[in-house]
Protein backbone atom coordinates (compact mmCIF):
# COMPACT_ATOMS: atom_id res chain seq x y z
CA UNK A 1 0.00 0.00 0.00
CA UNK A 2 1.11 3.54 -0.55
CA UNK A 3 2.36 5.73 2.53
CA UNK A 4 0.67 8.63 1.68
CA UNK A 5 -3.08 6.17 1.80
CA UNK A 6 -1.99 5.01 5.43
CA UNK A 7 -0.86 8.46 6.70
CA UNK A 8 -4.46 9.69 5.23
CA UNK A 9 -6.22 7.03 6.98
CA UNK A 10 -4.42 7.46 10.05
CA UNK A 11 -5.45 11.17 10.06
CA UNK A 12 -9.12 9.90 9.35
CA UNK A 13 -9.37 7.88 12.45
CA UNK A 14 -7.65 10.54 15.00
CA UNK A 15 -3.89 10.40 15.11
CA UNK A 16 -1.57 12.89 14.65
CA UNK A 17 1.95 13.51 13.52
CA UNK A 18 3.96 13.75 16.64
CA UNK A 19 7.87 13.99 14.94
CA UNK A 20 10.46 13.26 12.73
CA UNK A 21 12.68 10.27 13.18
CA UNK A 22 16.25 9.62 10.75
CA UNK A 23 14.24 7.09 8.61
CA UNK A 24 11.00 7.42 10.26
CA UNK A 25 7.68 9.57 11.43
CA UNK A 26 6.01 9.25 14.23
CA UNK A 27 2.44 9.19 14.55
CA UNK A 28 0.18 9.61 18.17
CA UNK A 29 -3.06 8.25 18.97
CA UNK A 30 -3.94 10.61 21.70
CA UNK A 31 -7.26 9.06 22.66
CA UNK A 32 -5.97 5.77 23.25
CA UNK A 33 -2.39 7.53 25.00
CA UNK A 34 -0.71 5.16 22.49
CA UNK A 35 2.34 6.00 19.55
CA UNK A 36 3.77 4.01 16.68
CA UNK A 37 6.44 4.72 13.61
CA UNK A 38 5.91 4.57 10.12
CA UNK A 39 8.75 4.13 7.66
CA UNK A 40 9.70 6.40 5.14
CA UNK A 41 8.88 4.24 2.13
CA UNK A 42 6.86 4.98 -1.02
CA UNK A 43 5.17 1.06 -0.44
CA UNK A 44 4.56 -0.02 2.84
CA UNK A 45 3.80 -3.88 3.26
CA UNK A 46 0.27 -4.72 3.84
CA UNK A 47 1.05 -6.55 7.20
CA UNK A 48 3.14 -3.70 8.19
CA UNK A 49 0.18 -0.91 7.86
CA UNK A 50 -2.21 -4.07 9.86
CA UNK A 51 0.60 -3.77 12.87
CA UNK A 52 0.63 0.32 12.87
CA UNK A 53 -3.30 0.52 12.72
CA UNK A 54 -3.36 -1.78 15.84
CA UNK A 55 -0.25 -0.05 17.60
CA UNK A 56 -2.37 2.74 17.46
CA UNK A 57 -5.75 1.21 18.39
CA UNK A 58 -7.60 2.12 15.07
CA UNK A 59 -9.53 -0.25 12.46
CA UNK A 60 -7.13 -1.71 9.82
CA UNK A 61 -7.90 -0.84 6.04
Amino acid sequence: MKRKALIRHLEKCGCEFLREGGNHTVYVNRRETKATTVPRHREIDQRLSYKICKDLGIPRI
